[in-house]
């Protein structure tokens, strides 16, 4: 075996999947989804491979990891503009405890078990289910905890309320305003209100507990 070949081809693997990654965006260290996972599985091999066969020429393994990081990059760029291609790509959020209440269905959904839940809870500093308002597993694999607000003079403060987007690139998500118990005729009244008329230009609103909207319009 030819080590000073060897060093060679890991030195240069190690230097274009480096250069690939950081083409690719700091979003694929900082969050993996399922797609994500599988690209960089792909890559990884196709180094071990190039890394162990020093007899294959190194095209073999630098046109498919460029393959690869085209195809993600491609993809990206088109979820920007459209919310069915990230959900088909990234996979949507899933609410697995909703205003208190585990919901079962769902965890048989996404096959999530109470041990899987119980460990991200406490990874999540929670001590308790009944601390938690909501959870909410990400396409990441993450689990993202909303606690209950503290009782405050023998009253509940607690605000039955999800923070979710009303409007991603000039579209309004129905499904949000549902679990917000509105419709869209009230949201383009509010909006009206603050002197908003065409949703179209609005690229990102939201609503907090509080009834105030957050809104950013299309550059």
């Amino acid at each position: 075996m030819d080590y000073g070949t060897m060093i060679l081809r890991t030195l240069l693997i190690y230097v274009i999947i480096l250069l690939v990654l950081r083409f690719m965006g700091k979003r694929e260290i900082g969050q993996l989804s399922v797609i994500d996972f599988v690209v960089s599985i792909m890559i990884a091999e196709l180094a071990v491979i190039s890394i162990e066969n020093t007899a294959a020429p190194m095209l073999n393994t630098i046109v498919p990891i460029l393959i690869l990081s085209i195809i993600q990059i491609t993809l990206a760029y088109i979820g920007l503009k459209s919310e069915k291609i990230r959900d088909i790509v990234d996979g949507k959020p899933s609410v697995l405890i909703n205003q208190g209440k585990i919901d079962e269905n769902e965890m048989r959904k996404q096959r999530y078990n109470f041990d899987d839940l119980l460990v991200q809870l406490r990874q999540n500093k929670i001590r308790s289910v009944s601390d938690v308002e909501f959870a909410i597993l990400e396409p990441s694999g993450k689990l993202s905890v909303i606690e209950k607000e503290a009782k405050t003079n023998g009253e509940d403060n607690l605000h039955n309320f999800l923070p979710v987007p009303l409007i991603l690139d000039g579209e309004i998500q129905q499904q949000h305003l549902e679990k917000i118990n509105q419709t869209q005729l009230w949201l383009r009244q509010e909006l009206r209100k603050l002197g908003y008329r065409d949703i179209k230009k609005i690229s990102y609103c939201s609503v907090d507990k509080n009834g105030s909207f957050f809104i950013d319009l299309d550059d």
